[in-house]
């Protein structure tokens, strides 16, 4: 298989320290948590990352327990039904992370300020709200046009964005479900795509039950059987609820390191 078709190895080694890593997926759902295993399987673990997503979860969770994160810009950070992130809420309160607060406006502002090759992206959102004193880099700009005052979001950067697709095909699109989040956004913001992929077919067709990622949308694609686990995949596979509750479980205990382990010789 020719490029963009990598190895694990290769993919995980695009990251650097002090890189804004985009996750796709959202909340427990087509999370990249083969991607992170493969990453925590490196000898050098990345330092000081900034985590971007809609949503972060577990396999964002498991970066911050290791040590690798250093800020997080994300709306919502948790397990849905399973509770709190457990390493992130840890970090959050001891103040050992630093916290860009966001909502989803926001995000898409700076998304697609930084798609639209421009400084900032103007919006009617936080207007009329104390979120601009806890963030000191969001300013306020004059609509020239009716002289009305506007939110400039800044534009967010980022190196490299990483989502998780049902199938790829041979010529390197990628087929992910309906439960998109921001992962299009992520293929047009990041200065690298990977996708991680269930199956490998020869030619992928178009579906109602998904959406293609056309090449070269994503610059890398590895093939990671289960690499959503324990995330679903809908339709190949469920949430596996009980692996989640052992992860919080474990944490609650104060044993990620232990789990951890346990994790990157899976």
């Amino acid at each position: 298989m020719n490029k963009p078709y990598v190895t694990l190895e290769e993919a995980v080694n695009v990251i650097k320290d002090g890189d804004t890593l985009a996750l796709g997926g959202m909340t427990i759902y087509r999370r990249p948590m083969g991607f992170v295993r493969g990453l925590l399987q490196r000898q050098n673990h990345p330092k000081d990352l900034t985590l971007l997503s809609f949503t972060g979860g577990m396999e964002s969770d498991i970066l911050v327990g290791a040590g690798c994160v250093k800020a997080v810009r994300s709306a919502y950070f948790g397990l849905e039904a399973f509770g709190l992130a457990p390493m992130f809420t840890q970090m959050a309160q001891s103040q050992d992370i630093q916290i860009i607060e966001e909502t989803e406006a926001s995000i898409v502002m700076g998304i697609r300020a930084q798609i639209s090759g421009v400084g900032f992206m103007p919006s009617h959102a936080w207007m009329g709200t104390d979120l601009p004193s806890l963030r000191p880099d969001v300013k306020t700009v004059i609509d020239p046009y009716t002289n009305e005052e506007l939110i400039a979001f800044p534009a967010i950067p980022c190196q490299v964005a990483v989502i998780h697709g049902l199938a790829g095909d041979k010529h390197g699109n990628v087929l992910i479900n309906n439960n998109l989040g921001i992962d299009m956004e992520l293929v047009y913001v990041a200065d690298t795509v990977i996708a991680t992929v269930e199956t490998i077919v020869d030619e992928l067709k178009p579906t109602t039950d998904g959406v293609i990622i056309p090449y070269p949308g994503c610059n890398m694609v590895v093939h990671v059987p289960n690499g959503a686990k324990p995330t679903s995949c809908y339709p190949q596979y469920p949430v596996v609820g009980e692996d989640l509750l052992q992860y919080v479980e474990a944490c609650n205990a104060g044993e990620f390191d232990e789990f951890l382990l346990k994790f990157v010789q899976e």
